[in-house]
């Protein structure tokens, strides 16, 4: 499993939301050029970056941030947020982005979405879905910078685009994120048992290096970690067989 370190930008600084409330939001000193630097001096081979401003207004509102971070180093960056046009797709690719994330137009632009998938090709689209666990605990996708809630599962949300090769999933479990309560394992081993032909990302909770190797037991992709990396939770030596993936 490889760990990938999470940058969420708004307004150009690093920040961190609480369960995804823009009231929640805890601002860091610390300056996303050299977060790039650090996280790539630990061994980190990979970036999320996240546009905040982008997946509530639905404009790339740090694109200029996100180009430059492209071109200043061998870290392959995954970005989304705000990504919901081929145009913005187009942009980030040849911005120097390795893989984009599709987040509420998969939900709301299914169409587009499949066509996507088919003309960048999987390995270059990342279907990003965030979800809420309902009274049954069924994963019920949530858009708009979470704002909007569906009726919609994810799974019937994955089956959707199996037919077009989908190969990266990345599952945010909203009532974990920021909130360094320990990722929802029993959510992630239920999609690696459901679709194991996916690549998953588990997204939210995590708080120490037990968590990881709990998501590398149960066969979990890669593992997104933003606040509690931001905040040097988790010893480096715990870190380190995560980052560099051979």
């Amino acid at each position: 499993m490889r760990l990938i370190p999470s940058i969420d930008l708004r307004g150009g600084r690093c920040v961190r939301l609480l369960r995804g409330d823009f009231d929640a939001e805890t601002r860091y000193d610390a300056d996303p050029r050299q977060l790039l630097r650090d996280y790539q001096a630990q061994g980190a081979e990979w970036l999320h970056i996240v546009d905040l401003d982008g997946a509530r207004d639905g404009l790339l509102a740090n694109r200029a941030l996100i180009g430059e971070l492209a071109t200043m180093s061998e870290v392959k960056l995954q970005v989304g947020g705000g990504v919901r046009s081929a145009a913005v797709i187009d942009d980030l690719l040849q911005a120097g982005v390795a893989r984009v994330v599709v987040g509420s137009a998969a939900v709301d632009a299914p169409a587009d979405t499949l066509s996507w998938l088919q003309h960048y090709g999987p390995a270059r689209v990342c279907l990003g879905f965030d979800v809420s666990l309902d009274t049954e605990g069924v994963p019920r996708l949530r858009t708009h910078g979470w704002r909007t809630a569906t009726v919609r599962s994810l799974w019937d949300a994955v089956e959707q685009f199996l037919p077009a090769g989908l190969q990266h999933v990345l599952c945010t479990d909203i009532a974990r994120d920021g909130a360094l309560a320990g990722p929802n394992v029993a959510l992630y081993a239920d999609a690696v048992k459901r679709y194991p032909q996916i690549a998953w990302q588990a997204s939210g909770g995590i708080s120490q290096g037990a968590d990881l190797a709990r998501l590398a037991e149960i066969g979990a992709s890669a593992a997104i970690s933003g606040k509690a990396l931001l905040e040097k939770r988790i010893a480096t030596e715990e870190l380190q067989p995560y980052l560099r993936v051979v």
